[in-house]
C-alpha cells in the first residue's frame, strides 16, 4: 500500500493538483509546469500583453530601475562620490523597484533586477498580477522591503510584485478575526499593509498609542516579509514573536483567490505564514495583537579588553555565567560581541527597568571585573540611557535627545519622521562574504557546559567575531510567549535558546552596475572561510540546533531540516495544497527543492 506523503509526492511530480485562473483548488491542470519562460524566447508576453496588463491594474506597472542606474541617469554617466551619497540611504534604496539592502552573496547571488515590476494598489492588483504570472508561466518574485539576506526578493527575467503601496495601518479596540466568534475574544489589533515599514507600523501603535507590537529591530524592514520568517526584535523575550502576534492575514494564492485566513479559516496555511518562510502567495494585509508597553525601554553600551588570552578566557566564562543569572529573561536583549583582540563588547537594550535598577544589574559581573584590575579593563566607559518607552521611536524625541543614535533620510521631499539605526548603516550595500547563524540552547549556561562553551567562543573569535543574539531565542521569556511560539513552525530549538549565535560579515558599499564599485570576490572568499572555520566551533557546540530560517547561510545542504526542524513534512503538505505548480519559490523556500537553483526548471523526480 503506497502512503498518504507518497500518494501527494507523486501527486505534485505529475501535476495533478494545479490550479486554473480563478477556479480555486481543484481545478486540474492538464500538465506540470516544466520550465518558466524568459524574455529571450518566445512564449514570453508580447508588449501588447504587457499594455493590457497595465489597463487592468489599478496600480502600477513598470521597468524595473536598480538605485544604481537611478544614481548614473541622474550624474548623466559620471557616477561620482557625491553622486553616490544616496546609496548608503536605505529609504533611497527602496524607492526603485530593483533595489535591495544587500547587493549579493559571495558565489551565492547578485542583485539583479526583474523585467517588470506590478505594483498593485490593493489585493485585487495583486491577484490579477499573480494570474497573469501564472497563465504566462513567469517566474514570479515578491519584493517588499527587499531585506532578504538570501536574495529571495530578487531575480533575472522575472515579473515582480512590489507590495510599497500596501501600507495602510488601521486600529482596533477590540478585534475578533472572521469567523472566529465566540471563540476568540476580542483583542487590542493593529491590521498593516504587508509592505509598510517598521518606522511607521511602531509610530502608529508605540509613538502614536501607547501600546507595543513586536516588530523587528530595523526601521525600514518591511512588515510582511519579517512576519513569515518568526519574526524577531529588540524585545523578543518581553514580546515574543512577531508571527505569534498574527490575528489573521489577507493573501492571495497561487490560484488567484484572495483569501482572508486565522486560525478559523484556512488555518493550516495561518500556520504556514507564521514562520514557514517566504513562498505562500502575497501577503496584502496582517493583522497583529498589541500588548501592553512597558514603563522604559533603554539601552547599555560597554567594551571590555583583556590583556591576555588567558584573561579574556575568564571573561568569557563570567560574562555567560551573569548573563544565565542576569540577562536571560524578559528584560534583556540585542548583542554581545566575542572578537580576536580579546574585546568583549556589549550592545544591549532592556524593557521596564529604571536607570538604578539596570545599573544594579550589571554590578555582580563589575564586582568580578575589578577583581582582575591590570588584566581586564573597560576601554570605553559604560553608556546607559534609559527613556519613556513611547518615545523609543518617537523620530522628534530621538532627533532632540539622542541624535548620534539614529540616521536621518535628510533628502529633499523625503516623508517626514524616516530614521534608521546607526548601528544598521554599514547593512546597506553589502555584499555578504558568509552568514551563519546557530541556536545555543540554555543548557550550555549550567554546570561545566559554561566553561566548554567559553572555550568555544574564545576558538572562533581567533578566527572571525562572534556575536549572539540575546533577543533571538525565546529562553527566558515568559510562558505566554514561549506557548505561542510552540504553535508557529519556527525550529523547536528556538524555543529553548537563550540567543542566536550570528557570525557573518562582508564587504560594504558594494553596488553592481556602477564602475570600481562592485564586489571583490577573491577577498570575500578569503572571509568566508574565515566565517565558516569559526562556525564550526561555535556549531560543535549545539550541532542539531538549527538556525533562523532568514539568517542562516546561503550554502546550507540541509537548510530544510536546519531552518524548520520537525515542521518541514507539514510545511510542504500545505505547500502542495496552495502552490501545486511553485509559483512562489525561491532559495531555500518551502518547495523550492523541486526547482533548479534559478527558479526557472522544475528537476526531473
Amino acid at each position: 500500500m503506497i502512503g498518504k506523503r507518497k500518494v501527494l509526492k507523486a501527486g505534485v511530480l505529475a501535476g495533478v493538483a494545479g490550479a486554473l485562473a480563478g477556479g480555486g483548488l481543484g481545478r486540474l491542470r492538464a500538465a506540470p509546469v516544466a520550465a518558466r519562460v524568459r524574455p529571450s524566447g518566445p512564449q514570453w508576453p508580447s508588449a501588447a500583453d504587457w499594455a493590457d496588463l497595465r489597463a487592468r491594474l489599478t496600480g502600477e506597472l513598470e521597468a524595473v530601475e536598480t538605485p544604481a542606474g537611478g544614481i548614473v541617469a541622474r550624474a548623466k554617466g559620471d557616477a561620482s562620490p557625491a553622486s553616490t551619497r544616496d546609496l548608503a540611504n536605505p529609504f533611497f534604496i527602496q524607492e526603485f523597484s530593483g533595489g535591495t539592502q544587500a547587493a549579493g552573496w559571495s558565489d551565492g547571488w547578485i542583485s539583479s533586477p526583474s523585467v517588470h515590476a506590478a505594483i498593485p494598489e490593493n489585493a485585487e492588483d495583486v491577484a490579477i498580477a499573480v494570474r497573469f504570472a501564472r497563465e504566462r508561466n513567469l517566474r514570479l518574485v515578491i519584493k517588499g522591503g527587499g531585506h532578504s539576506y538570501l536574495g529571495q526578493s530578487n531575480a533575472p527575467d522575472s515579473l515582480m510584485i512590489w507590495t510599497r503601496k500596501l501600507d495602510a495601518l488601521k486600529w482596533h479596540d477590540g478585534f475578533v478575526p472572521q469567523g472566529c466568534a465566540g471563540t476568540i475574544a476580542p483583542l487590542s489589533a493593529v491590521s498593516v499593509g504587508a509592505g509598510a515599514k517598521f518606522v511607521d507600523l511602531y509610530d502608529f501603535v508605540t509613538t502614536q498609542r501607547g501600546r507595543y507590537v513586536q516588530g523587528g529591530g530595523c526601521t525600514t524592514v518591511g512588515v510582511g516579509g519579517h512576519l513569515q520568517t518568526g519574526g524577531f526584535g529588540s524585545f523578543s523575550k518581553y514580546g515574543g514573536l512577531t508571527a505569534a502576534g498574527l490575528l489573521e492575514a489577507e493573501i492571495v494564492t497561487a490560484d488567484g483567490t484572495i483569501r482572508t485566513v486565522n486560525a478559523c479559516r484556512d488555518a493550516e496555511l495561518f500556520w504556514a505564514l507564521k514562520g514557514g518562510g517566504a513562498g505562500w502567495g502575497v501577503t496584502t494585509r496582517l493583522t497583529l495583537a498589541t500588548h501592553p508597553l512597558p514603563a522604559t525601554f533603554g539601552a547599555v553600551n560597554r567594551t571590555f579588553r583583556a590583556a591576555s588570552d588567558h584573561a579574556y578566557r575568564r571573561l568569557v566564562e563570567a560574562f555567560l555565567a551573569f548573563s544565565r543569572d542576569a540577562l536571560v529573561n524578559p528584560h534583556w536583549g540585542e548583542q554581545v560581541t566575542f572578537s580576536s583582540g580579546n574585546v568583549l563588547d556589549v550592545r544591549m537594550v532592556f524593557q521596564g527597568l529604571m536607570e538604578k535598577e539596570a545599573t544594579a544589574v550589571w554590578e555582580p559581573f563589575d564586582s568580578r571585573v575589578g577583581e582582575w584590575r591590570g588584566e581586564v579593563s573597560e576601554s570605553t566607559g559604560t553608556r546607559l540611557v534609559v527613556m519613556p518607552a513611547r518615545h523609543w521611536w518617537d523620530f522628534e524625541y530621538r532627533k532632540k535627545h539622542f541624535p548620534k543614535s539614529i540616521r536621518v533620510d535628510d533628502r529633499p521631499g523625503a516623508p517626514p519622521g524616516r530614521f534608521w539605526w546607526q548601528g544598521n548603516t554599514d547593512e546597506v550595500g553589502i555584499f555578504i562574504a558568509d552568514y551563519e547563524s546557530a541556536w545555543l540552547p540554555e543548557t550550555l549556561l549550567s554546570g561545566k557546559n559554561v566553561g566548554s562553551l567559553a572555550r568555544a567562543l574564545f576558538d572562533a573569535s581567533r578566527h572571525y567575531p562572534v556575536t549572539l543574539h540575546y533577543n533571538k531565542g525565546l529562553a527566558g521569556a515568559t510562558a505566554e510567549r514561549i506557548k505561542e511560539a510552540r504553535e508557529t513552525p519556527i525550529h523547536a530549538a528556538a524555543l529553548d535558546a537563550f540567543a542566536l549565535a550570528i557570525i557573518a560579515g562582508g564587504q560594504p558599499k558594494v553596488y553592481p552596475g556602477i564602475a570600481g564599485l562592485g564586489p571583490e570576490e577573491d577577498a570575500a572568499r578569503a572571509e568566508a572561510a574565515r566565517i565558516r572555520a569559526a562556525f564550526g566551533i561555535v556549531r560543535s557546540m549545539a550541532p542539531e540546533s538549527g538556525s533562523y530560517s532568514s539568517e542562516m547561510s546561503f550554502h546550507e545542504v540541509n537548510w530544510r531540516e536546519v531552518a524548520w526542524g520537525e515542521h518541514y513534512q507539514r510545511l510542504l503538505d500545505v505547500k502542495r495544497k496552495y502552490d501545486p505548480d511553485g509559483l512562489f519559490t525561491g532559495h531555500h523556500q518551502v518547495g523550492s527543492e523541486f526547482w533548479t537553483a534559478d527558479g526557472f526548471t522544475r528537476v526531473p523526480n
